[in-house]
Parts: structure tokens; C-alpha cells; sequence
């Protein structure tokens, strides 16, 4: 459901989203609209439809909080000021924006040591994109492309204070006929896994600022076209041993395995909860308090839920908490009854504009409940679960107005908007830090007046490097990038991981 990055990377560029905003950006601007009885017939329907699907899209024209007429000070102003905001201790605050108030008071206005972890999240979940190797001429299409020791160097996040400790794998049930795979390779890294997250806990320095070693699972959204397929199921499913029911795609891709495989011999939730088990015994053993913080984007959201579920059935007592983007419906009211008995905690973060979070139970959904005398309890009826915070595209003076599905949905967005919220009745936070660059990452959301490029973030050269002869050529990953080195490579990695143990201890000496 990570429709920005699935579109941008596997469809040309002129049916992705540059095409599709220079088509929204003629409705935007209504005076250069023609008058032509065909332009104003397909304009009556797309307002018909974005009315009724409540999408309150608005012309550039005509939106708020507007700020900037000279766009050049702009530029010096937010290029000669820090991305982040100077860290805050909260530890004697950690369980009220861990969830345990359901944040009660700290949503409406937004706290501002709430709105820095919520983005910390959020960069974990834009990680599980970041780093996923989308190249389809790619013999590890699929896979991260760097081990998960380099993972948040690489990225720029170790400044976050969390390690990885384990990554996950994820497979769909399901035969997909040859042009629909993801790789055009025969040979690749793996033909039924796919890099699907990773777990990863707070270091002592961070602990100590948050108040609890909190171990983290962050969940990535849908690339892959078979998770594509496993999504679009809208059957409701029983879970656990109650009346709880979730979508079937969604716990599929969790717990499918197949012992003929490499990486799925053990499916993702028994990998991640295999993790999550170690963790919190060991750091439990050492009289730690223990948080378990679970993240994910649009169908990362869903898996969340079901490793929360999960979590919260094994380890009774455990501070466990969803903080999720853009994602869907997931099951139906008993699933959210029982989350609520286990002591789950969730935070959604939803775009107004987006309908991802609209899914499943487009039509069928919560809403229906208030016809519970008449109706008795829907066990088919899909339920949101927990807190929300609901955000609004029109609230930022940076972004294009328009109908832009994919923009709508993209993570990017949705942390420059939480970065910029400070109520549902305010304007757009004028001290906001994060980089406003990093929105077009995979989308075209930015006013052209910035000046910033649409999808521009890839690999230099689209990942093709000179050799010495001078010709352009696909580099070899180094073997401790590669998922699962063997033979040579695998002989290669350890020797140089004797060399560092060597190091370390002629160091230490």
C-alpha cells in the first residue's frame, strides 16, 4: 500500500507522478482551466467524487497560511538551521506518550516531546524504503541493501540512539506469473522473501533520555507485486481463539512460511517474535524497564497491529504501542476489543487527503455501529483501532493543492506535516525543523517555488559505477551487504571479520 514508492519505481516516468500532478496541477489553478465542455464535465466529476469520498481538495490559490512571497529567503532561512530539534529528556513522562493515557491531552494541541518521538517513528518506517533495493535488474531486488550494522549509518539516523539487532523476511502464498515478479533475473538473492523491517533497540545513552531500553519493530509498506495481490484480499479471517477477525491478506503475508525456502523457513512474525523474546528477557533480567514501540507505514500499519496483537498475548504486563502512517483497517470490532483488553496502545497517524486509512471497509466500516440496535454486532464489519491524529495537506504553506493520491499517501508527507502541526485550529508551525526537501523524496508535493526536483532520491548514476577500464558498470555488493553470503563471499566476510576482532583487540591491548 506504499503507493508513491511502487508506482515511481515500477512504472515509467511518464505515466508516475510527474504525469499525474501536471494533470492536477490544471485543476488547481482554476483561471488557467479551459472552458471547453469536456474540461468542465471532467471537472464536475472529479469534484463529485472528491466530494464524496471527502477529500476537501483546494485550489493553490486559495489556501491558508500562505507565508512566503520571497522564496529566496526562504531558501537562507531554512538552509542555515539545524533539521532537528535539540533532544528533550522525557524520562518521567515516558508512559503518557508511550500511550498509557491513550494521549489523551497531549494529541490536540500536540505536545512537542510527543511530536519529536512520533517523527523518530516515522524516520524508522521511512528506513524499511530507504534502504530497500528496488532495482529490478537487480540480482538482490528485494532485499536491504546494506547489512544491519551500516543500516542507520548509512542513513543518517544513528544520531536516533537505536541499534538493529535483527532484520526480518516476509513471503506471499501465492505462484505470480513471470511478468509480474519483481526481478527480470533469473538468478537473485531470493525468488519467494522479500526484506520486510527489522527490530532494533535503544542504546544506554537514549535509554537513559526516554526513561525505559525501548526495543523497536519497524515494518515497511508494499513494493513488491505479490504483497500488491495479498493486499487487495478483503476476506476477514479468525485470529487468536475469540470472535476477532483480520483481513486475510494482511495475516498472510505475517505468518506465511514454507521450509523449502531460504529466508521464510520461519515466518515473519515467528522471526520477529523470536527477536522480540530474547530482548526483552535479557534486558528484563538485567532489571531494565521495558518498552516495546511498533511502527509501520500504510501495510507496515496493518503488520504492526497483528506483531502488536501478538507481542501482547506473549508477554502479558509489557508496555507495547502501535504509532502507525497512513495505514488501513486491519480487523474487525472484536480484534480492536481485544487490543483494547490486552493493553495495546495506538496512535494513527492519518492524512485527510489520503485513502489508504479509508481501506478496507470503504463503505462497511465503524461508522456502521451506531446502528447496532438494528443491525446486532457486524462480525464482517472492518474497525479502526486507538487514538488518531488526523493532519490536513491544506495546512502547509509548502505543498501543492490539487489531487495527488500518491503525494497524499507518501510517508515523507506525513512527517513534514506532523513536523509542522501544532493543533487542528492553528497554522502551520513556523519553527517546523525537519528538511521540507525530503517530501519529494518519491512524490511531486512541493510548490514549484521551491524549486526542489519530484522523486529525485535514488542511487547516483541509478546505481551504475565507472571501472577502471572506463566502462559503466552494476557494482558488486560488498559481502556484508549481501543477505546471506556463501562460498567465497561468505569466506571473504569472515576473514575480514577476523581482521576487526584483531583490530579491536590490539586496540584494547
Amino acid at each position: 500500500m506504499a503507493l508513491s514508492t511502487m508506482i515511481h519505481t515500477h512504472l515509467p516516468p511518464a505515466l508516475s507522478g510527474g504525469g499525474m500532478n501536471r494533470i492536477s496541477a490544471v485543476y488547481a489553478h482554476q483561471g488557467v482551466a479551459s472552458n471547453t465542455k469536456l474540461n468542465r464535465g471532467a471537472r464536475r466529476l472529479a469534484e463529485s467524487l472528491t466530494t464524496l469520498l471527502n477529500l476537501n481538495i483546494e485550489p493553490l490559490c486559495s489556501r491558508k497560511n500562505f507565508q512566503y512571497s520571497n522564496w529566496d529567503s526562504f531558501d537562507d532561512e531554512k538552509h542555515n538551521t539545524p533539521t532537528t530539534s535539540p533532544k528533550e529528556m522525557i524520562a518521567d513522562k515516558w508512559r503518557e506518550l508511550h500511550g498509557s493515557s491513550d494521549w489523551e491531552k497531549l494529541l490536540d494541541p500536540l505536545h512537542p516531546w510527543l511530536r519529536r518521538e512520533i517523527v523518530k517513528y516515522g524516520e524508522f518506517a521511512q528506513a524499511t524504503y530507504d534502504a530497500f533495493d528496488f532495482d529490478s535488474f537487480s540480482e538482490y531486488c528485494g532485499s536491504c541493501r546494506y547489512n544491519r550494522n551500516k543500516l542507520f549509518e548509512k542513513l543518517g539516523l544513528s544520531k536516533n540512539g537505536y541499534k538493529v539487532t535483527k532484520y526480518i523476511y516476509a513471503m506471499s502464498a501465492i505462484e505470480m506469473p513471470q511478468w509480474l515478479e519483481r526481478s527480470r533475473l533469473m538468478d537473485t538473492w531470493s525468488k519467494d522473501s522479500n526484506w520486510m523491517g527489522y527490530v532494533a533497540v535503544s542504546d544506554d545513552e537514549e535509554t537513559s533520555r526516554i526513561g525505559r531500553r525501548d526495543i523497536v519493530v519497524a515494518w515497511r509498506g508494499t513494493v513488491a507485486p505479490s504483497e500488491w495481490y495479498e493486499d487487495f484480499q478483503r476476506n476477514l479471517e479468525p485470529i487468536g481463539i475469540g470472535d476477532a477477525k483480520v483481513e486475510h491478506g494482511f495475516l498472510s503475508i505475517y505468518t506465511s512460511k514454507n521450509e523449502f525456502t531460504r529466508y521464510n523457513k520461519s515466518s515473519a512474525s515467528e522471526q520477529v517474535m523470536k527477536e522480540v523474546t530474547k530482548l526483552v528477557q535479557f534486558y528484563q533480567g538485567q532489571g531494565e524497564e521495558v518498552s516495546l514501540t511498533i511502527t509501520g507505514h500504510s501495510l507496515g500499519g496493518a503488520l504492526a497491529l497483528l506483531n502488536a496483537y501478538e507481542a501482547a498475548v506473549n508477554f502479558p504486563g509489557l508496555a507495547v504501542s502501535v504509532v502507525s502512517f497512513g495505514a488501513p483497517r486491519v480487523g474487525n470490532s472484536a480484534f480492536r476489543a481485544e487490543l483494547d483488553d490486552l493493553g495495546v496502545k495506538t496512535l494513527r497517524v492519518v492524512v485527510k487527503q489520503d485513502l489508504v486509512p479509508r481501506m478496507p471497509g470503504i463503505v462497511f466500516n465503524e461508522s456502521l455501529q451506531r446502528f447496532d440496535d438494528i443491525t446486532g454486532t457486524l462480525e464482517w464489519v472492518y474497525t479502526h483501532v486507538g487514538a488518531e491524529l488526523k493532519l490536513d495537506v491544506s495546512s502547509s504553506p509548502y505543498l501543492k493543492g490539487g489531487f495527488n493520491p500518491l503525494g497524499f499517501h507518501s510517508l515523507e508527507t506525513y512527517l513534514h506535516l506532523v513536523d509542522g502541526y501544532l493543533s487542528a485550529e492553528s497554522a502551520f508551525r513556523s519553527r517546523a525543523r525537519r528538511d521540507v526537501t525530503l517530501v519529494n523524496k518519491a512524490c511531486d508535493m512541493l510548490v514549484d517555488e521551491l524549486r526542489i526536483p519530484q522523486c529525485w532520491y535514488q542511487l547516483a548514476n541509478k546505481g551504475l559505477v565507472c571501472n577502471e577500464h572506463g566502462r559503466w558498470v552494476k557494482p558488486r555488493r560488498e559481502p556484508e551487504d549481501i543477505p546471506s553470503p556463501t562460498g567465497e563471499q561468505a569466506h571473504d566476510l569472515s576473514l575480514r571479520i577476523e581482521r576487526q576482532e584483531s583490530y579491536k583487540m590490539l586496540y584494547a591491548s
